[in-house]
């Protein structure tokens, strides 16, 4: 069971709408059946998933084990794309700020998607 306090949660919440607004607006930017246009559509569903979830929204109830499974795999990428790129940038600055946020609230989504997929 997650212990995050709710401004932890409000805090993800935030920063995953702000990721989702990006990549929907560079989404269509892409051809359908290119891999940058199915990891974006991968991307936005997983978000939109751990959002729920971190919500408590209720249709988080409408998503079956293997979505919840499949939604791990772009949020891990992001962890790991933001981990790399965070090493690029000094402790403090902005960018590594910015990184260093958006891993905490990808970590809070993967531990929502992981208790919710042990839960079923």
């Amino acid at each position: 069971m997650n212990t995050y306090t709710e401004t932890e949660k409000e805090q993800a919440l935030g920063v995953i709408e702000s990721v989702v607004g990006r990549c929907e607006k560079v989404w269509p930017k892409f051809a359908e059946g290119t891999s940058q246009h199915s990891l974006l559509k991968n991307r936005i569903k997983a978000l939109y998933i751990a959002k729920a979830l971190i919500s408590g929204e209720e249709k988080r109830d409408g998503y079956g084990k293997e979505e919840l499974q499949q939604a791990l795999a772009p949020i891990e990428s992001i962890i790991s794309k933001c981990e790399k790129a965070r090493l690029k940038f000094e402790d403090g600055s902005t960018h590594y700020v910015r990184f260093s946020k958006m891993i905490e609230a990808m970590d809070i989504a993967k531990a929502f998607l992981e208790d919710e997929i042990n839960k079923r």
